[in-house]
């Protein structure tokens, strides 16, 4: 073998190891970020806070699109078929698992997506407009069974977490609620701030501003335990629903095939976002927490809820319109 020939052959052995130019530079443009849902909604509020700090870390601008349709697929859809170079990311949720039980998708949830980050978790909030003659969970339980189907909550749409948390309190506690769907979070809390439709179980995150400011009356949150930012105020378990329990997760994903430096490039970058004590504090005033998750921790915790939510799903007969 000559030396010329060895020379050539070390060159591209150096070549072939190292990582692609594109990923070395990244970000060299701004990043779009595609939230699912209209404006308003939970992961609207989660998506614009981690968006305005992470572009800082970026040292690129990431710019919020809210492309909302059919339970969030329409967005999802438009991430899964964007070019896999980091450019594009997505903002998903708990639908993010449900969907593939409600809709004909022309993706897969799971193969379409490379899993980033889990970026935070939160409980939901039973809520009624003030002009609802009902103070707790048990006197909601009540009114409800004395007009069965009359009393409405609404919800961001078939399969949201709002409609999940609400079947899931209908099957618990034996009531009978009549469903009004919306498309996202942001409209359907309109229409109960609005007194239109009385009841909601939505976000603590999307949901805080509206109690405070005494627009919403909170009756029980859906945690575990009692929430810091209403310590007034019962779990639903405690008012009266045993076992009662909701809570909701945001993350971050790119289209399949984005490269692995890039992929790691934005998991750290998320990672000093979560760990801000200026974020930490915004989320916390909010109801919700962050939650570092591994990528690869992240692509089987996403496989685990689909399977969790399935079977809800089943469960409650829950069907797409």
């Amino acid at each position: 073998m000559t030396k010329l020939r060895v020379l050539l052959l070390s060159l591209l052995g150096i070549w072939l190891a190292a990582p692609p130019l594109a990923a070395q530079d990244y970000p060299t443009r701004p990043v779009r970020l595609i939230i699912p849902f209209p404006p308003g909604g939970s992961n609207d509020v989660v998506g614009r806070l981690v968006a305005s700090n992470l572009g800082e870390r970026l040292g690129k601008q990431v710019i919020v699109e809210n492309r909302a349709g059919a339970g969030g697929v329409i967005g999802t859809e438009i991430a899964a078929n964007a070019a896999p170079d980091g450019y594009t990311l997505l903002v998903i949720s708990l639908a993010h698992a449900v969907n593939p039980w409600l809709y004909p998708l022309k993706y897969d949830p799971i193969k379409a997506f490379t899993p980033i980050a889990v970026l935070a978790t939160g409980p939901n909030v039973l809520v009624v407009h003030p002009s609802l003659p009902v103070n707790s969970v048990r006197d909601l339980v009540a009114l409800a069974r004395q007009k069965p189907g009359e009393v409405q909550y609404a919800s961001a749409g078939i399969g949201s977490f709002q409609h999940l948390g609400a079947e899931l309190f209908k099957l618990m506690a034996g009531v009978n609620l009549l469903h009004v769907p919306f498309k996202g979070g942001g409209p359907a809390m309109i229409d109960v701030v609005g007194g239109h439709s009385k009841v909601m179980f939505s976000s603590l995150v999307q949901t805080t501003p509206n109690i405070k400011a005494g627009k919403l009356k909170p009756l029980g949150v859906g945690g575990v335990k009692r929430n810091p930012v209403l310590p007034d105020v019962p779990t639903i378990a405690e008012g009266g629903v045993a076992d009662y329990e909701a809570v909701n997760w945001w993350g971050l994903v790119a289209p399949a095939g984005t490269p692995p430096q890039i992929v790691e490039r934005i998991y750290k970058a998320v990672a000093e976002v979560q760990a801000a004590p200026s974020v930490k504090q915004q989320f916390a005033t909010q109801g919700a927490d962050t939650l570092q998750m591994g990528t690869a921790e992240f692509g089987a915790f996403m496989q685990t809820e689909m399977s969790k939510w399935g079977r809800v799903v089943k469960e409650a007969k829950i069907k797409a319109e």
